[in-house]
């Protein structure tokens, strides 16, 4: 099977990290992919943050857990690194192009064996007070909002199911 396609199929989402860093090579690798994800009129608008400071880390996973109602939650699941993926809210086409962003994050972890898994609620937990003062500290310009995260790390065997099986009518040839 063609390698690209082998590795969308063989990507999974990882919910229990190894506190191992991800290494620089691999993470550049995947950042680069991402901003090679396709954009409305080619304007490469989205704007990925790559957290791996720990204590920056904490708060973000703080700000998404408290969007869920969970404060002491752990929705990042102990992955080392998050990158959160910012689209420009001012263009309709914003939150598309973050999200073919995402999608290009992920599948580029698979390729270079490390783990991922999408989180939701970047766009609530950038809203917050908080979360607003984190983008101004990381320049995020006014207009852009959260849209998705990625978390990044080496799984734990635990942390990964097999694929459930493909519903029998995703697909219509007409």
């Amino acid at each position: 099977m063609n390698e690209a396609l082998n590795n969308l199929l063989t990507r999974r989402s990882c919910r229990a990290y190894l506190p191992e860093q991800v290494k620089e090579e691999d993470l550049d690798a995947i950042l680069e992919a991402g901003t090679y994800a396709p954009t409305g009129r080619g304007t490469q608008s989205p704007i990925i943050v790559a957290v791996r400071t720990p204590e920056v880390l904490r708060q973000v996973e703080r700000l998404n857990s408290e969007v869920m109602g969970n404060p002491d939650g752990h929705p990042f699941y102990g992955a080392p690194t998050v990158l959160v993926v910012f689209g420009n809210a001012e263009s309709a086409l914003g939150d598309a192009d973050a999200n073919l962003v995402l999608g290009n994050l992920l599948n580029a972890a698979n390729a270079v064996g490390v783990d991922s898994c999408y989180i939701w609620r970047a766009r609530e937990a950038f809203e917050s007070e908080e979360g607003k003062a984190l983008k101004k500290a990381w320049g995020i310009p006014d207009g852009y909002q959260g849209v998705g995260n990625v978390i990044l790390g080496y799984g734990k065997p635990e942390g990964k199911r097999p694929a459930p099986a493909r519903k029998a009518d995703y697909i219509r040839k007409v």
